[in-house]
């Protein structure tokens, strides 16, 4: 008996659709398939992979409409952004496509006569991306393009809450003349048959993303034999806001950096460090930007913030904020009248202020991945420093102020794989987006993100003595 995935509305906690799993046979082929799609795909030149693209690209683009609201039912991101997501992932598929030429190209070796010495990027072989609900096509896209354009087949895995992302995907690529099997998916909950495909040793590469804990499982699940993984995990991110800033622009920033998406982004703002000179003033700026929220339907165009994802997500958000308060944190969260009246039946957080908090209280060193915005005093750049780096995760970090000499002397010396100055959760797709420490290993985005895709080959010719 095949497994059954049910998801679940984050709005309503209503079941809305339903997909099958696979049995351990059919599973067990999809490697099979894809290597053998794989035989003829690396095959193809890249002037014909990329026109395929190019044209999904297109089409993908046309139905950002019907697609948006389709995310909003699934995922619960309020309608009003859910459109941005599929033209965001258009336009960075169309970055990636641009660089490709480039990214792709022969390295010459050393020049001397009676030899051809050059490095090419060949393909690893079939991918499999195992990637999550949150952002389901921005992150599918940082791994599909360069996995298709560097010559690979892909078997996708994606997220039970939003499961027919893979579904648009496939019936899009192949009407853009993708043949058939360079992208297969299927639809799991089980991490035995997941497992069971990581080991699969015809699949080359695994590409993850999502929680710490899930990556953990996919490396300690392909350690068994030599298979290159990809992980892009969470993230504690934090904002430090120094005492020479436009006290509202920054508050208006940073709360949308922590609160965009119900605060669930890898790369939200987290944490919250402000020189103490300023900090009661931020505060206030913080509640009067968020007096002007809207919590609710995500289908209603005037909501800001939605549900979070599940009832254990909000369990979870809570938890935190309770673990704070009870070590002495205050509650600052400013009245509004939709935070303390959500629809009844969904998963509703409000947008949470907190401040007088520590590094002894989870809200400020585990992930919360939700609309928290615990709020901390410093004494200078120093401590502010010390604190951002004070976390098992890397992944971005902020930095706020008018000096941005003095921004870039910081930025240094803060241990993340990206740091912004004077803004936040923008994964710019010309620079790589990596993790440091707990928030992953390896990198998507810019010309690096190809090089998981391919391995290379060195080819050493001399002319034949005459």
């Amino acid at each position: 008996m095949t497994e059954k995935l049910v998801t679940i509305s984050p709005s309503t906690n209503k079941p809305i659709l339903e997909r099958n799993g696979l049995s351990d046979a059919e599973l067990a082929e999809l490697p099979n398939i894809s290597f053998e799609a794989f035989k003829t795909w690396r095959k193809t030149t890249l002037k014909e992979r990329q026109q395929t693209v190019g044209k999904a690209l297109e089409l993908l683009g046309k139905r950002e409409d019907d697609l948006a609201k389709e995310l909003t039912a699934q995922m619960g991101r309020p309608i009003a952004y859910t459109a941005i997501e599929i033209k965001t992932a258009v336009k960075r598929g169309q970055y990636l496509l641009q660089i490709s030429t480039d990214a792709l190209a022969d390295t010459p070796g050393e020049v001397e006569k009676g030899f051809k010495r050059f490095i090419r990027k060949e393909p690893v072989g079939p991918v499999l991306v195992i990637f999550a609900w949150n952002y389901p096509y921005l992150i599918l896209v940082n791994s599909l393009i360069p996995a298709l354009l560097s010559g690979n087949t892909v078997i996708l895995k994606p997220s039970p809450q939003t499961p027919t992302i893979v579904e648009h995907i496939r019936d899009i690529f192949q009407e853009a003349g993708l043949p058939q099997n360079v992208i297969q998916y299927f639809h799991c909950g089980s991490q035995v048959q997941l497992e069971t495909i990581i080991r699969s040793p015809k699949i080359r590469l695994v590409c993850f993303t999502g929680s710490v804990a899930g990556g953990l499982a996919v490396q300690k699940a392909a350690s068994d034999r030599i298979v290159q993984v990809g992980l892009e995990l969470g993230g504690k991110d934090p904002a430090y806001v120094r005492k020479d800033v436009d006290v509202k622009w920054a508050a208006e920033e940073i709360v949308d950096g922590a609160v965009f998406n119900s605060g669930q982004s890898c790369c939200a703002i987290e944490r919250v460090y402000v020189d103490e000179s300023i900090h009661d003033t931020f505060v206030e700026a913080v509640q009067e930007v968020l007096k002007g929220y809207k919590l609710g339907d995500p289908s209603d165009k005037a909501t800001n913030v939605g549900p979070v994802i599940s009832k254990k997500s909000a369990e979870t958000i809570q938890s935190h904020i309770k673990d704070a308060l009870d070590k002495g944190a205050k509650d600052q969260t400013p009245e509004n009248e939709t935070f303390n009246s959500p629809p009844a039946d969904g998963n509703y957080v409000k947008p949470t202020v907190l401040t007088n908090v520590n590094h002894d209280m989870l809200v400020m060193t585990e992930e919360t991945f939700g609309p928290v915005l615990p709020i901390m005093k410093v004494k200078d750049d120093d401590e502010a420093v010390s604190l951002m780096n004070d976390s098992e995760f890397g992944l971005t970090a902020s930095i706020w102020t008018k000096d941005i000499s003095r921004a870039q002397e910081l930025s240094e010396l803060v241990e993340a794989g990206t740091v912004f100055v004077n803004r936040a959760d923008f994964p710019a797709p010309d620079l790589a987006w990596t993790g440091w420490k707990n928030s992953g290993r390896g990198q998507t985005l810019s010309k690096f993100g190809y090089d998981q895709f391919v391995k290379l080959k060195s080819f050493h010719i001399k002319d034949y003595p005459k």
